[in-house]
C-alpha cells in the first residue's frame, strides 16, 4: 500500500497532484531559505498568525498548508505525501483529492484559529496529512471494501503512533493534528467511491486497473529499505 515501485517518471506521470503539491513545498522552501531578497517578505505573509487572520488576512488559512519551517519539516512532511497519498489519488481522482486535501488542511487551520490565542503562528501541512489519515480510518471503520484486513492492521498502528507522537512531542499543533483527522473522517463518504466491492487498496504498481494494486510475490531488500523509510518518516512528521 505505501511501498512504492514505480519510477520518477511513472510516479509524476501516475501522482500529478501528488508530484505539484511536492514541488510547491520544495520550490517555497527554496525562495524562503536560501536567502533570497523576497524569501522572508513571502514567509511572513504565508505563515498561519492568528492576530493577522483575525484582522482579515483569511489566506494564511491557506498558506500555511503549502510552507514550513526548514529543510527536515518540507522533507518528512512531503514524503509522507509519497508514501500515503497515492493510494487515496487513485482512488478518488485528482479532483476530489485536491478537494479532500485542501478542505481538511484549512479545517484544521480553523479549528487552530478559533482554538489557539491570538499570538499562536503556525506552519506546515501536518492538518491535511492528517486529513488523509481520517480518510484511511473511515474506510477501515466503514468501508471495507475499500482497504484490505493487513492494510487496516497498518492504517491502525500508525494512528495509534501518530497520537502517541502528537502529544508527548513539543513544537506540534496539536489542534491541527486532531481536527485534520476528524475533518479527513467527515470528509471521507462524500469523497469516496460509492461502489462496493473486493478491498481496492493493496499494494502500489500495477497501472493497468487504476484503483487496484499488485502485491509483491516475494519480500526484498528493496521493500526492507522502503519500510525503514516509512517508519523514518512516520516518526518525522509527528515531531
Amino acid at each position: 500500500m505505501f511501498i512504492r515501485t514505480e519510477s520518477f517518471r511513472q510516479f509524476l506521470r501516475l501522482y500529478p497532484i501528488i508530484s505539484i503539491i511536492i514541488a510547491i513545498h520544495i520550490l517555497l522552501w527554496l525562495l524562503i531559505f536560501l536567502s533570497l531578497p523576497f524569501g522572508t517578505t513571502l514567509l511572513q505573509h504565508m505563515i498561519g498568525f492568528n492576530f493577522l487572520i483575525s484582522e482579515g488576512e483569511y489566506w494564511r488559512l491557506v498558506t500555511p498548508i503549502f510552507v514550513h519551517s526548514g529543510f527536515g519539516h518540507m522533507l518528512f512532511n512531503s514524503f509522507s505525501l509519497v508514501l500515503f497519498g497515492p493510494a487515496l489519488e487513485n482512488m478518488l481522482g485528482k479532483g476530489k483529492f485536491v478537494i479532500a486535501y485542501l478542505l481538511t488542511g484549512i479545517l484544521a487551520n480553523l479549528a487552530t484559529f478559533y482554538i489557539e490565542p491570538l499570538e499562536f503562528a503556525h506552519v506546515g501541512s501536518s492538518g491535511a496529512i492528517f486529513g488523509l489519515f481520517g480518510i484511511y480510518l473511515y474506510m477501515v471503520v466503514f468501508r471495507k471494501d475499500l482497504i484490505n484486513h493487513m492494510n487496516s492492521q497498518l492504517i491502525i498502528t500508525i494512528l495509534v503512533i501518530g497520537l502517541v507522537m502528537t502529544f508527548i512531542n513539543s513544537n506540534v499543533n496539536i489542534v491541527a493534528h486532531i481536527f485534520g483527522f476528524i475533518a479527513g473522517a467527515i470528509v471521507a463518504p462524500l469523497v469516496l467511491p460509492k461502489t462496493s466491492g473486493q478491498p481496492q487498496i493493496i499494494m502500489a504498481g500495477d497501472t493497468s486497473y487504476r484503483p487496484r494494486m499488485r502485491i509483491p510475490r516475494h519480500f526484498s531488500i528493496k521493500h526492507l529499505l522502503w519500510l525503514i523509510i516509512i517508519i523514518l518518516v512516520i516518526l518525522g512528521i509527528f515531531l
